[in-house]
């Protein structure tokens, strides 16, 4: 205050009458302090937490690598039993999860490889981190706690950084706040634009790009291939920060910075691999694992998890009369969400009938009718 005294920018209006000492005064923006709010309001309308200098935002992601969290055979096939995956599956990747790297998993549609990548963010997304709602870089504001991406972690809870940990009863910096390490999902409206610093024209300040938000988490790249931008584009976009683990983002001044890339980037698609990327990008991709379709053991599992979940009553005979029917007789692949697909259809058409859900001929016939469609 005694600065902004000196400057002019402030003046005493009046004491109140409780107190005495400069503790007392009332104090009124001047003319001159008008006009150097305003011109910090043209620079940038951040109101919030201070940002936290972008060095100290960098060592803060160095110290909390994601990369050093390990799992085990036990711990994968715990946190993933709700799922049916073969013993290959599960052996190809826990060293995957463990590499901290990237995972390409391709193969039909419906098998599941968004429940697996889903699965694995909250098994290897536990821990807690802590990042600041706001880095200042080069004179610029970038927003990076963002409300829908990162989940906020109850204030009993214990953070851990590096080796150490540190308990919310300690005081902390209130330009931090503490997370859930992200899990983040981004599918068809991905675009170049938006894995680089976007800048806001109304209120002067940049949004960090996806890839910054899931520092210290994961990254799942849904449906790849189905974006508003080429697969080629995007890989190539990525080819140094997948095998440097450092990014490059650019100010609109033309400045650049280069930005730790601490993400466990998933790639999922069900188009062929060949139709999106060449042999150099697959080389980049640490990991990579078809999920194929499951067994006609597999089926029945599911099938049998999904009627007990749905309250439908099971029966051997009427899947093996599903899987004659319409499946073998109609040359039709076996995809591991048919069975949830074709119980909802079964749940809607004896709600309709008032009837018991349950597996008959009849209605697995009109699920079925009313689920596929010859291609």
């Amino acid at each position: 205050m005694e600065a902004l005294k000196r400057e002019k920018l402030v003046e005493i209006r009046s004491a109140q009458n409780r107190g005495v000492g400069e503790g007392s005064y009332q104090y009124a923006i001047t003319g001159a302090g008008n006009h150097r709010a305003h011109e910090a309001l043209q620079r940038s309308q951040y109101a919030g937490p201070a940002p936290v200098p972008f060095s100290g935002y960098t060592e803060a992601i160095l110290r909390q690598s994601f990369g050093r969290k390990l799992v085990s055979d036990f711990s994968l096939r715990e946190n993933l039993a709700h799922l049916v995956l073969s013993d290959e599956i599960f052996e190809r990747i826990g060293p995957a999860v463990n590499s901290g790297t990237s995972l390409f998993l391709y193969g039909p549609p419906g098998n599941g490889k968004t429940s697996i990548a889903h699965a694995l963010g909250n098994m290897t997304l536990s821990e807690t981190m802590y990042i600041p709602y706001a880095i200042f870089i080069d004179g610029q504001v970038v927003k990076l706690y963002d409300a829908v991406n990162h989940k906020l972690v109850p204030n009993d809870e214990t953070t851990h950084l590096g080796t150490g940990s540190l308990r919310s009863s300690i005081h902390r910096d209130p330009r931090w706040v503490r997370i859930r390490r992200p899990f983040i999902v981004v599918g068809g409206e991905l675009n170049m634009e938006s894995l680089d610093l976007v800048f806001d024209d109304t209120n002067l300040y940049y949004e960090a790009p996806f890839q910054v938000k899931a520092n210290g988490g994961i990254l799942l790249i849904d449906d790849f291939g189905r974006q508003q931008i080429r697969p080629r584009d995007l890989l190539n976009r990525w080819i140094v920060p997948l095998e440097n683990r450092i990014d490059y983002l650019t100010l609109h001044t033309g400045k650049k910075m280069e930005v730790p890339f601490d993400v466990t980037v998933v790639f999922s698609t069900n188009l062929p691999p060949r139709d999106l990327v060449d042999e150099a990008f697959l080389r980049r991709l640490r990991h990579k694992i078809r999920v194929s379709d499951p067994s006609y053991e597999d089926f029945r599992e599911i099938f049998k998890r999904v009627t007990s979940q749905k309250g439908i009553t099971y029966n051997d005979g009427c899947l093996a009369y599903l899987l004659q029917e319409w499946y073998i007789k109609r040359n039709r692949k076996l995809r591991a969400n048919h069975p949830r697909d074709l119980c909802d259809q079964i749940i809607d058409i004896s709600r309709y009938l008032s009837i018991e859900p349950t597996m008959s001929e009849d209605l697995i016939d009109r699920a079925a009718q009313s689920y596929f469609v010859d291609l």
